[in-house]
């Protein structure tokens, strides 16, 4: 047989039988054959790799954006590499260094921060981005998102409406957008319930288990205590949760806590916390048909901010509080 038709059934770049393709990939079984996908990459100059960078990958809500991710890259034909930076902008300069001198055709980027340098470092090797989770103000690149902003005014409108009045927020670091959106949220809230005065009612923290356990210790420590907690992210919450019982208190008996992003049901805390769930998956599979089209060219306009819409599921974590004003 000859190589060029060998070839065009690799590579499917050509006309060829069913008869020949069956042969071929009787022989390919046959000899272990493994395709030089370097050769390949060379000749196209694409490598058919895309790179997902996260700030925690094991954070339950990371892993489903990483789901739709592959799920989507791997149906157009992509594999993905994995980074995970810890929050840390220097770890997310060398993995985007790495990717970039390996050169993946196109990077997902979780920013550590809402510095513009990563995603300008990006663009400048004509690779395309699409920023995931978090706004990077003043940056042109296509971002896909929830509305932390209002998905926290919701929160702390429920538990307005279950009577509470002292409130904190447990946020993320102050230089993240979701963690300022978020704060912005609850304060709207708060004043639009007449509650102005907010100087004890808001922490910022590392978006982690032991960022919300040590916020949480603070504010519980204050007199007289929040009768509720609004915690940043799912990790936070379960920091928070371990502080609550250190210092014997039961919710939501004696304190109400709400989150955002849910936990998977294997690692369901009782009491179940009410959350405010965003779509990873869907946020990882539209970010990545954003970057194919781009990839194509079937998309060369301006860029987009996809803000995707978050689901409010209430729990037991949030009781019904309407007597703990007399407290």
């Amino acid at each position: 047989m000859a190589p060029i038709t060998v070839s065009r059934v690799i590579n499917k770049s050509g006309p060829f039988s069913e008869d020949v393709q069956s042969r071929v990939e009787a022989a390919i079984a046959e000899l272990g054959y493994v395709p030089n996908t370097l050769a390949r990459s060379l000749r196209s100059k694409r490598t058919h790799t895309l790179a997902l960078v996260v700030t925690d990958i094991t954070n339950p809500f990371f892993t489903s954006i990483a789901r739709g991710v592959e799920d989507t890259a791997s149906d157009a034909g992509f594999t993905v590499i994995y980074c995970n930076t810890d929050e840390s902008e220097s770890e997310e300069k060398k993995y985007l260094s790495m990717l970039l001198q390996k050169q993946v055709d196109g990077i997902l980027l979780v920013p550590a921060r809402s510095s513009t340098q990563p995603v300008e470092f990006i663009k400048a090797q004509n690779t395309p981005v699409v920023v995931l989770d978090r706004r990077i103000p003043e940056t042109e690149t296509d971002v896909v998102r929830c509305d932390s902003e209002n998905g926290a005014y919701q929160l702390a409108r429920l538990l307005l409406d279950l009577g509470h009045k002292r409130i904190a927020v447990l946020s993320g670091p102050v230089e993240v957008s979701t963690a300022v959106d978020r704060v912005a949220g609850f304060q709207r809230a708060m004043r639009e319930a007449g509650i102005d005065d907010l100087a004890d009612a808001v922490y910022h923290g590392p978006y982690s288990q032991a960022g919300g356990y040590a916020m949480s210790k603070q504010v519980l420590s204050k007199q007289p205590c929040p009768t509720a907690l609004l915690a940043g992210n799912n990790f936070i919450a379960v920091g928070a949760l371990q502080a609550i019982h250190e210092l014997g208190m039961q919710v939501p008996e004696d304190i109400a806590i709400v989150a955002f992003d849910d936990l998977p049901s294997a690692l369901v805390i009782s009491p179940f916390l009410t959350v405010m769930a965003q779509p990873g998956y869907a946020m990882g599979k539209i970010a990545t048909e954003l970057l194919l089209d781009r990839l194509s060219g079937k998309h060369t306009g301006p860029f987009q901010e996809v803000v995707l819409p978050t689901e409010l599921i209430v729990r037991r974590s949030s009781g019904n509080q309407r007597e703990i004003e007399s407290l």
